[in-house]
């Protein structure tokens, strides 16, 4: 029965071993398609009394490239492009409609736990970013309203991967990040990494 057991153990940590010994450390690049849900809080951008706002979304990209350290802490840098969501808002006497255009950089610090071919991670760094906000208010004749700034705020997510042929590394991933007048905003990515 001992033999069985210890058969079984030296089975499973071969099998894990390959995990860890293919690429622990180096270079990697990689891009992400994913869906930027946008969470309105207000407009003070272009000066609106804004009653309601719809929250709206659309499909967004990014393309990185980082460094593993070891197996288990990795630094990333992303270039983001959250897409062009908008929608409908109500303000006191008025309505109309809002279009938000947001890229940037994202530099991140990537903290792993390898279980075998999966991968769980936890992620958090900041997000510095051009947003461009145009709105067109009814009650101006449709006149567009435009204001664009650059920000730096904070950002996370955590999510799991799993790695095929030895160095294409996929992975799930959910992202929160707290853009001013944006808060509470995330995003959900499927991307794919070419590990050297």
């Amino acid at each position: 029965m001992k033999h069985t057991r210890l058969a079984g153990a030296l089975l499973i940590c071969g099998a894990v071993a390959p995990a860890f010994a293919d690429n622990p450390s180096g270079p990697y690049i990689g891009g992400g398609y994913g869906r930027f849900d946008l969470k309105v809080h207000n407009f003070n951008d272009v000066g609106q009394g804004v009653d309601t706002i719809v929250d709206s979304n659309d499909n967004a990209w990014k393309l990185f490239a980082g460094w593993r350290m070891n197996p288990y802490f990795a630094i990333e840098g992303a270039y983001i492009n959250l897409g062009n969501p908008g929608d409908k808002f109500t303000a006191t006497g008025s309505n109309g409609t809002y279009q938000v255009h947001t890229t940037g950089f994202a530099p991140t610090l990537i903290s792993s736990l390898p279980l075998g071919p999966v991968e769980l991670f936890a992620e958090a760094g900041y997000y510095y970013y051009n947003v461009k906000l145009a709105v067109n208010v009814q009650s101006l004749g449709s006149a567009a309203l435009d204001s664009s700034h650059s920000r730096s705020d904070f950002l996370y997510g955590a999510g799991a991967g799993i790695t095929f042929l030895d160095h294409l590394h996929v992975r799930g991933e959910y992202q929160r990040i707290n853009m001013a007048n944006y808060s509470n905003s995330d995003a959900l990515w499927l991307t794919a990494a070419w590990r050297f």
